[in-house]
């Protein structure tokens, strides 16, 4: 579906950028794609390798496409929508061949899930031979590979279309396929997904340079702002940033011989010209005339002068497009534990939707993280996220905090007074972490504010209407408050529209997928850190009080003692930390002797023992055995002094010196 160009343009040898053209032999292309798969060691008959990498190293590959992802995913919508009904699918895949996303016809996803066309799959020639993704990416341009061109015999019931995507530094960043029964191929689906392709690198421009001279070309003024209008990019002083394939094929440059242009050189214009011509209110199309005398109709995006600033790809542009477009928080949080999986899976069910949310779980078990996140994937993104935690405010402060003042509303107040935390989440979410530490007399208060969505400020004379999301956390069981009489029942029944609880790090079953990520978090560009085997054993067997607030700060510090690249080892971890594993260890090692008698400090485990108590018996035991004496004692147990002094009020006082 490509549209025939006018005038001298028409005469330019050679296709476009990322097309096959007529002169080159399509067979030649599925040709060398097999020869390539021959040379990998594809087995042709060999059931193909399905296996996927772990969620959390997969949402770790999501993450780092995210400037591919945010402008793909709308644009994979709307292809889906023109295939609706084919038994297909369409696919996004990174420059390596690697499924980030896809969506696909229900009475398909059966075969699609035989032949793993599902996110995380490598569809790379290496692993799959001749496909329409790994061949389009080997050869960068759009293919179609059907029935039995495939090189595996596992794929010959599939018909693939797919086009590699360019970014705005004309490199591939991925790749855009419709796959579907090979009975239900269609000859134009190839020309959908070129052009699906070319939406999104065009969008990829409008993005990525906010403040450059963007410059929409082509020998036909009535191509202009369609898809195959050229598209250049300057700097106010006219260098040359960008250009996508058609602005390419138009100059009759390649991408890296452009970049030593200007564009007084491409269009025979200083840059001040363009800027007269395009820097008023009217912004019809004008003549100009490129490098090699071609006549082109153009327009041109002027922006107000102002200082510039190069865009950066890796980040996510400043002209973001919506919010579809944008990736999951939700996901980004999915690391594989089936907990936390329920978790997420009831949030999204509920995102803007009104209706509010209560997370629980222990201190440190990253409810202001989920809370966020919820917050980033609702149409409230761009609004305020405002977090208040009602366990840290002093009693004698905690309304003024919510609710606002006017000046001279108390002593101390600030001249012109200040906005409470609830109108300043006004459009937003409004987050209450530990909400069953908020004074009794104010949950009248706040109650009230979320049934009329007005507030008071205090000394004000007039309300004020709200608009907020309503997210609380809480590390208490609220019922025991109600039932002690210190929360109001008709709040809770208010907050708890949503409840859901979040495991304590001691019961994920994506520990290490967690630990891998923080880690990554906590390195410094050009950092690389990573963790020793016995260290990963010692964290495996530690019961993470602190939870993943623990282990984010623990692996701070680690990352820190490492340096610029290495492996944590048990010498980089603090030294409390390392006392408390060879306490747990202790009591195996003890000599048999009796006991003094202890009162159990903590909770029974699954022995009748809390790990408190086995702790405390180990030390009394070797203080008896010692007579007292808290260094031979220390010694014996492998830890210090001051670890035993510390629990020493625990311990019957004669047993110390």
């Amino acid at each position: 579906m490509s549209i025939p160009l006018s005038g001298p343009l028409a005469q330019r040898q050679g296709p476009a950028p990322g097309t096959l053209g007529a002169t080159q032999d399509y067979t030649e292309v599925i040709g060398k794609a097999h020869q390539r798969s021959q040379r990998y060691g594809v087995v042709a008959r060999e059931r193909p390798d399905f296996s996927t990498p772990a969620q959390c190293d997969l949402n770790d590959v999501v993450e780092g496409n995210r400037f591919l992802f945010q402008y793909a995913a709308p644009v994979m919508e709307t292809l889906y929508e023109q295939i609706a009904n084919t038994h297909s699918m369409v696919l996004l895949t990174t420059a390596q061949g690697l499924v980030l996303h896809s969506l696909g016809d229900k009475d398909f996803l059966e075969k699609a899930s035989r032949v793993a066309l599902a996110p995380g799959v490598d569809w790379s020639e290496k692993a799959k031979g001749t496909n329409a993704i790994g061949t389009a990416l080997s050869e960068e341009t759009a293919v179609t590979v059907h029935g039995e061109q495939h090189y595996m015999h596992a794929n010959h019931a599939l018909t693939c279309s797919c086009a590699p995507i360019f970014n705005p530094h004309g490199q591939v960043v991925g790749a855009l396929d419709v796959s579907g029964d090979h009975r239900s191929y269609h000859q134009h689906t190839l020309a959908l997904v070129r052009m699906s392709a070319q939406m999104i690198e065009n969008q990829m421009f409008a993005g990525s340079f906010p403040k450059a001279v963007r410059l929409h070309f082509h020998a036909r003024p009535e191509f202009l702002g369609t898809l195959v209008e050229g598209i250049a990019v300057f700097t106010p002083e006219g260098r040359f940033l960008s250009a996508n394939r058609s602005a390419q094929f138009q100059l009759g440059l390649p991408f890296s011989a452009l970049q030593a242009r200007t564009f007084s050189s491409l269009f025979d214009l200083p840059m001040s010209a363009l800027l007269e011509l395009f820097g008023g209110t009217s912004n019809a199309p004008r003549q100009l005339h490129l490098h090699s005398g071609v006549s082109v109709w153009c327009r041109a995006d002027v922006k107000p002068a102002g200082p510039w600033a190069a865009p950066t790809f890796a980040e996510r542009p400043a002209a973001a497009p919506a919010r579809k477009a944008q990736l999951s928080s939700l996901q980004y949080l999915d690391t594989g534990d089936t907990q936390v999986a329920a978790v997420i899976h009831k949030l999204r069910k509920v995102v803007d939707r009104d209706i509010p949310v209560m997370i629980l779980g222990e201190t440190g078990t990253g409810k202001d993280l989920l809370a966020q996140a919820f917050h980033h994937d609702s149409a409230r993104a761009r609004q305020p996220f405002v977090a208040v935690n009602c366990a840290s405010i002093p009693e004698s402060l905690i309304e003024a905090e919510l609710f606002g003042y006017e000046e001279g509303a108390f002593t101390g107040a600030r001249k012109k007074g200040a906005i409470g935390k609830i109108a300043q989440a006004h459009g937003g979410t409004l987050f209450l972490d530990e909400i069953g530490d908020m004074p009794r007399h104010l949950q009248a208060r706040l109650l009230r504010v979320l049934q009329e969505r007005r507030i008071s400020p205090l000394g004000a004379g007039k309300e004020v209407d709200v608009d907020v999301a309503v997210v609380c956390a809480t590390h208490k069981n609220l019922k025991d408050l109600i039932a002690r009489g210190d929360f109001r029942e008709d709040l809770y029944y208010r907050l708890n529209g949503l409840v859901v609880r979040l495991p304590a790090l001691r019961e994920r079953t994506d520990f290490d997928c967690v630990v891998r990520k923080l880690l990554k978090s906590l390195c410094d560009d050009g950092q690389h850190v990573g963790i020793s085997e016995p260290v990963m054993e010692l964290f495996r067997r530690y019961h993470w009080p602190g939870n993943v607030r623990q282990l984010h700060n623990l692996l701070r510090t680690a990352v820190v003692m490492v340096g610029r690249e290495g492996e944590i080892a048990p010498e980089h971890l603090p030294d409390d930390f390392l006392e408390e594993l060879q306490a747990m260890q202790a009591p195996a090692l003890a000599p048999a002797c009796p006991l003094p008698e202890l009162a159990p400090p903590g909770d029974a485990g699954a022995d009748g023992h809390s790990l408190q108590d086995v702790t405390l018996h180990a030390m009394a035991q070797m203080l008896q055995l010692h007579k007292g004496n808290v260094s031979a004692a220390a010694k014996a147990l492998g830890v210090s002094r001051n670890t035993i002094y510390r629990k020493k009020n625990l311990l019957p006082p004669d047993l110390l010196n």
